[in-house]
């Protein structure tokens, strides 16, 4: 096998630790993501949208990282990281989900406002400009152009600051009966594919601003900070240059998430209330 992969890219993050959790082995190739090379003809063959990871098994390529983690499962079962009973299938993917059609785009949005859009600000223009026709599309586009000119004052970043809450309120409400896990008592993708993104908030001094009142949440980091795929995937692939560059540049925005936050609950409230 062959994963493509990007430094420090939480997508990569969710294969990798399925793969150490499995025990595999595999070869890793680099794709520089701040020179352009995902949009290099070669690896856009692999992966039509120049986005890391792309896994490579059996000559054939593999997209979208929880994709990725669902093939490895089926073709190496043991250990499963997929529940038994269809039903927990079901509830497993709805946290899979949740992922990939919000909490991925929040972690962009406030990853980038806090440290990847001064990266792009030192780039040449050229370069600049290569990253911002490449970007797919106009959805994606908005976003990435708002980001960059706005920072956290974007109002996608206040979203994905909602995206986020929501997140840790439905997370804090399935772990209140005390199970370990959030599907059923064992790990599952649906605790895998989110622990990158928690990850990336606690990195960028973040975190405690969502669970700081959630002990059940709290409990749940814990354990899957302990898990050996988690260590292996994570923290021992950063430099201490990763990990100084995400907590200043996170630091600096800690206020302004804040801030968002405290908007965010009262409207919440209010509408609440008003129902």
């Amino acid at each position: 096998m062959l994963l493509f992969t990007g430094r420090n890219s939480i997508c990569t993050q969710k294969v990798l630790i399925t793969m150490f959790e499995k025990n595999l082995s595999w070869d890793t190739r680099r794709v520089d993501l701040f020179k352009n090379e995902q949009y290099d003809p070669e690896y856009l063959q692999y992966n039509p949208k120049g986005v890391v990871p792309t896994l490579v098994h059996n000559e054939r390529a593999i997209v979208e990282s929880t994709v990725i983690c669902e093939y490895l499962d089926e073709t190496f079962p043991n250990p499963s990281l997929v529940p038994s009973s269809p039903c927990e299938r079901a509830l497993m993917r709805l946290w899979s989900k949740q992922i990939d059609e919000g909490i991925f785009e929040a972690t962009r949005e406030i990853s980038f406002s806090a440290m990847f859009r001064e990266k792009l600000r030192n780039m040449t223009e050229r370069e600049r400009q290569i990253r911002f026709r490449n970007v797919g599309d106009p959805a994606r586009s908005a976003r990435f152009l708002s980001t960059y000119e706005q920072g956290t004052e974007s109002p996608y970043v206040f979203f994905g600051v909602a995206s986020f809450e929501k997140l840790f309120r439905q997370m804090s409400e399935t772990l209140s009966d005390g199970r370990n896990w959030l599907v059923g008592s064992l790990l599952t993708l649906g605790d895998i594919n989110l622990m990158p993104f928690v990850a990336r908030l606690e990195y960028l001094n973040l975190l405690d601003i969502f669970i700081a009142d959630r002990p059940r949440v709290q409990t749940w980091w814990k354990q899957s900070k302990e898990l050996t795929g988690f260590q292996k995937a994570i923290p021992n692939m950063l430099t201490e240059e990763d990990t100084s560059e995400m907590r200043t540049s996170g630091t600096q925005i800690r206020d302004s998430i804040r801030t968002h936050r405290a908007k965010h609950l009262t409207q919440y409230k209010e509408a609440a209330h008003a129902a």
